[in-house]
């Protein structure tokens, strides 16, 4: 196998290995992660109404879209996916002020939008045995 495909598995589990990780540890404890979510929001012009929902439906994106990553099955989606679900963070992030948490969400948001470009390179992964 040539060196980009082999890049290319790499930077694309390394993401999903992210995502995957962050929803599956806040999965088991949802209530007290959607509590934390919403206190941080308090104060923010964003009604709590939108923050709620948005505070369980996060872990479960994040799960779901870095298993899909790891299996590399709907590659292309699950990419458009998780940059969006960064967007939507970054954009909360700002309205906080939580300027530490912001350059970890513009890399997040990097590695998508690079693996999307260079999507020919997905080699290893279950889109290839599925489109043949």
């Amino acid at each position: 196998m040539e060196n980009n495909t082999i890049a290319y598995v790499l930077l694309r589990l390394a993401v999903a290995a992210s995502m995957f990780g962050h929803g599956l540890v806040r999965l088991p404890k949802l209530n007290g992660f959607s509590h934390w979510m919403t206190t941080s929001f308090e104060k923010s012009m964003l009604p709590g109404a939108m923050v709620l929902p948005f505070s369980y439906i996060l872990p479960i994106a994040e799960f779901v879209v870095g298993l899909l990553l790891i299996l590399g099955l709907f590659t292309r989606l699950s990419l458009i996916a998780g940059a969006a679900i960064m967007i939507m963070l970054i954009l909360g992030t700002t309205l906080i002020e939580d300027w530490g948490s912001l350059p970890s969400q513009l890399i997040h948001v990097a590695f998508f939008a690079g693996l999307l470009v260079f999507i020919q390179y997905n080699g290893y992964a279950l889109d290839r045995v599925i489109n043949k």
